[in-house]
């Protein structure tokens, strides 16, 4: 398990994490479970926590500008 993962290697995952449904398996599979190489279970496990870093970041935008948004539109409406 602590062999280098070969750029063949990684292309094959990558090219599988363009097919939707199956990325959100694949990643969970590599990063969590057995059997997977220690470099590509970390890759996954940093993947994993920038996507989350991401949604957050994106929801944490959406409420401030829907309240900006939302804001304008109740001074404008008198």
């Amino acid at each position: 398990m602590n062999e280098n993962v070969s750029v063949k290697e990684w292309l094959g995952s990558m090219l599988l994490l363009c097919i939707p449904i199956v990325n959100l398996v694949l990643v969970f599979v590599w990063a969590f479970g057995n059997g997977t190489k220690i470099s590509k279970s970390n890759f996954f496990k940093a993947y994993l926590l920038l996507m989350l870093i991401s949604i957050v970041i994106s929801i944490v935008l959406g409420i401030v500008f829907g309240a900006s948004i939302f804001a304008l539109m109740q001074q404008t409406q008198y």
